[in-house]
């Protein structure tokens, strides 16, 4: 990978903020990423996130922590909290903002144990297919201490199949419809392309009781999205 996620940071928290990350994936068109809302304090959060933040106790895992902005407002309550990106842009800039605890390490590589565990910002995202849920959960259900929880959100995003008549055009043959191909482009420069995983709650409910896991939803959003518990 290039890093163009963690290069647009860097110039973002150094002053050079020119343009922002646009993306797309298999089935959408080109959106903007603002670069400012990478930044975001807790009153700019969405709700699920701020559920997810005020349920956090113990020590804390943020995972795919991005520029801190969780694990700043953890720290700011005085809870403990490790925060672990894949991007080492990302981790350099959370390190600058602030954040005490802070790796550049993919999440089945982490080894310490936790009391929440948090993966938010489409959570499911880092399982990129159906076929690596059952890993993942595994390894999140290890890296939990005695009454430890996994907070976790996600979209079900069959609506951006629908058609004008209320039906829906997805292929049955195909995988997942949650399974996309996602794509990253910054300043001119496209990024490698990445899967990444949308998951119904539905969906996750099975995996979960596979792997031997509660879970339970805790709240919706505004636009198919959740917020869910896992333990």
């Amino acid at each position: 990978m290039k890093d163009l996620f963690g290069n647009a940071l860097i110039d973002y928290y150094n002053g050079n903020y020119t343009e922002d990350i646009i993306t797309s994936t298999s089935i959408s068109e080109e959106d903007i990423l603002p670069l400012p809302y990478l930044f975001r304090d807790y009153n700019a959060m969405p709700a699920l996130e701020q559920k997810a933040l005020q349920m956090c106790k113990g020590h804390v895992l943020d995972v795919g922590c991005g520029a801190g902005n969780h694990s700043l407002y953890l720290q700011e309550k005085n809870i403990a909290v490790s925060a672990i990106d894949m991007s080492k842009g990302a981790a350099n800039v959370a390190k600058r903002r602030g954040v005490k605890s802070i790796e550049h390490k993919a999440l089945l590589k982490e080894t310490r144990t936790f009391d929440t565990i948090l993966l938010l910002m489409n959570g499911t995202g880092i399982f990129q297919s159906l076929q690596h849920v059952a890993t993942y959960l595994k390894h999140l259900k290890a890296l939990l201490n005695p009454n430890g929880k996994i907070l976790i959100d996600s979209s079900d995003i069959k609506y951006m199949y629908e058609d004008e008549d209320g039906g829906y055009w997805m292929n049955t043959n195909a995988n997942y419809y949650g399974e996309l191909d996602y794509f990253l482009s910054y300043k001119g420069e496209k990024e490698l392309p990445m899967k990444w995983l949308y998951m119904d709650f539905d969906t996750l409910y099975i995996a979960c009781q596979a792997a031997g896991l509660d879970c339970k939803l805790v709240l919706e959003g505004d636009h198919f999205d959740y917020l869910a518990q896992l333990d």
